[in-house]
């Protein structure tokens, strides 16, 4: 479904992604991870379109995206700080989000029921607290039913009972075949949600590996430690190239 070719973008001095390549298909909840300044927001712009790279390109239904931005219409994106008209109500905020998309099949309005947002539609986003704006993101990314989902630190700032809704809510998607890329610093949180690994560090794309032969490889069943048993170089059954990671 979206395929990156050999994908390298370098801002003045600093390589933020050198010569990535991956596939990520349909029916695919795939975790983006790696430490701070690994390349994982400049990749995911370059998905969006927001980020054109130098070299190497990325299609979306075997489509160059550069030349079909229309591609959009099929993308759900949750950013990690959703930012807003503060004197806009989230009412207006849907509402206009809407005749943006001007879409004219059915809504997906499952979180603004799961986050009661219905009860809220009146609050001027300037008086939300963080988590408020989180629903409000998480309830956009969703509501035009695309095809993919990129989520960008999507638990961040919510309460439990409102994170454990939007992880029903992924998993519940990518059933219905969708692919989901999520990025995320807390690993824990993946743990039932991911089907595969892309773990990126300075730029480069180190790890590719979907959880169950990440499990079976380090013999460690939480993300958190397999990943850790990687990057350390601990687990024998391991290749050697693998190791250096």
């Amino acid at each position: 479904m979206i395929i990156a070719s050999n994908v390298t973008k370098q801002f003045g001095k600093l390589k933020a992604l050198d010569d990535v390549s991956t596939t990520c298909n349909k029916g695919e909840c795939i975790a983006l991870i790696g430490p701070n300044g690994s390349g994982k927001t400049t990749f995911i712009k370059c998905i969006l379109g927001m980020v054109v790279p130098d070299s190497g390109f990325i299609t979306f239904k075997d489509k160059n995206i550069l030349h079909h931005w229309k591609y959009r219409d099929g993308i759900g994106y949750m950013p990690q700080i959703g930012r807003y008209p503060d004197n806009m109500t989230i009412g207006q905020v849907l509402d206009m989000m809407k005749d943006i998309r001007n879409k004219k099949t059915a809504l997906d309005e499952d979180l603004i029921k799961a986050f009661s947002l219905h009860n809220l539609l009146n609050k001027r986003m300037r008086t939300l607290s963080g988590g408020t704006r989180q629903k409000v993101s998480a309830a956009l990314a969703f509501l035009f039913d695309p095809a993919v989902l990129i989520l960008d630190e999507p638990t961040a700032g919510l309460d439990p009972v409102a994170a454990e809704s939007l992880k029903e809510k992924i998993i519940a998607e990518k059933e219905k075949g969708k692919l989901v890329l999520i990025t995320s610093h807390v690993l824990s949180e993946l743990d039932d949600l991911v089907t595969r690994i892309i773990y990126m560090q300075e730029g480069k794309l180190l790890f590719n590996k979907t959880i169950e032969a990440l499990r079976h490889d380090t013999g460690e069943d939480k993300l958190s430690k397999a990943i850790a048993s990687v990057m350390t170089g601990l687990t024998p059954n391991l290749s050697s190239k693998e190791r250096k990671f």
